[in-house]
């Protein structure tokens, strides 16, 4: 599908999005609408309200998006949605969307996975994207897990987390530490005046011949350390950055490993968590250490978007088409 048109449709979780991209590269217009005064006061992502949310703004979503990139719907080439995973009441509205809009015009529909839209994002807005077979660090709010790219159809995950995705972890340590949703970016902003060597919280060493994570026991381990004595007087923005290392030195140990066991030709850092300041640092330094090129999204590709959406859709090509008439949105979809 060279140089295609695509629509990209994204409503996994709370953003409805919609994009239109050229040759999953050129991004003529990334529209992005997020529901945090919404879930604010309940300290997470309420379904119900994502999903009706994404029903009153979807419609207007994809007219701005194609205004904006100064095309109409008989102009693409196709229509790529996320079909999961997710909350099924948010790709639900997405999926039917999609649906109608590819049956009503006949335009090609492609079906993608959320997780590999993150992995593509990298792509985006990039001359020289990253050579194959390269390794993904794909961190989320909800996974976390390393991934083996030899093509756009041959993808592997050789490590994950055990329980919390960092992400999560991110936010459930934000709520231990008082801060508003959405409590990543909080708990990142808090951290940044504070000494990230104040408090020597536990990083998670792996099982012999794996490359899996775990942050539930990180987690729990600082709310009893913000139980303690010492932890009631303790800067709050010590707390976090001490936190936030720990988060980053086990993503980057396990990326170090896997780049120990075989040669890639270049690392990818992906997911909404890859918009966190350190963990970038200390993800590009990691790929001058080992001599390949890294590559990070833009931050407005991080976090979810669909115009990554499009550029997957893109390079799976025909293994992504799918019936109109036969799609359903699957919030477990299957990684491969």
């Amino acid at each position: 599908m060279p140089k295609v048109l695509l629509l990209g449709i994204e409503t996994s979780c709370d953003d409805t999005a919609t994009a239109v991209v050229r040759g999953g590269v050129h991004v003529l217009a990334n529209v992005s609408t997020n529901q945090d005064a919404f879930h604010a006061k309940y300290g997470g992502i309420v379904p119900e309200i994502a999903s009706r949310r994404h029903a009153a703004l979807l419609s207007a979503a994809v007219d701005d998006a194609l205004s904006r990139a100064g095309t109409h719907l008989d102009q693409l080439d196709g229509i790529a949605v996320t079909a999961g995973p997710g909350l099924i009441g948010s790709l639900v509205v997405g999926v039917a969307a999609a649906k109608a809009l590819a049956f009503a015009t006949g335009l090609p529909l492609y079906a993608v996975n959320h997780l590999h839209g993150h992995l593509f994002a990298a792509f985006l807005e990039r001359d020289a994207p990253p050579p194959y077979p390269f390794l993904a660090l794909l961190v989320s709010g909800g996974h976390t897990q390393l991934v083996e790219v030899e093509s756009p159809t041959a993808l592997r995950i050789i490590g994950r987390t055990r329980d919390d995705a960092a992400g999560e972890a991110f936010d459930k340590t934000a709520r231990l530490l008082d801060l508003p949703f959405p409590g990543g970016p909080a708990l990142e902003a808090l951290g940044r005046t504070g000494d990230p060597k104040a408090f020597a919280f536990p990083r998670h060493r792996p099982d012999p011949g794996t490359l899996d994570m775990s942050f539930s026991g990180l987690k729990t381990s600082v709310r009893y350390f913000l139980e303690s004595d010492t932890g009631k007087d303790a800067r709050r923005e010590d707390v976090a950055a001490s936190f936030q290392a720990a988060v980053v030195d086990v993503l980057i140990d396990r990326t170090a490993r896997a780049l120990d066991a075989r040669d890639y030709r270049a690392v990818v850092l992906s997911g909404g968590v890859a918009a966190n300041g350190a963990l970038q640092s200390a993800f590009l330094a990691l790929g001058e250490r080992y001599r390949i090129p890294a590559f990070v999204p833009e931050r407005r590709f991080c976090t979810d978007n669909a115009a990554m959406i499009a550029a997957a859709a893109e390079r799976r090509g025909d293994v992504a088409r799918v019936d109109p008439l036969h799609l359903v949105a699957d919030p477990n979809l299957p990684f491969t």
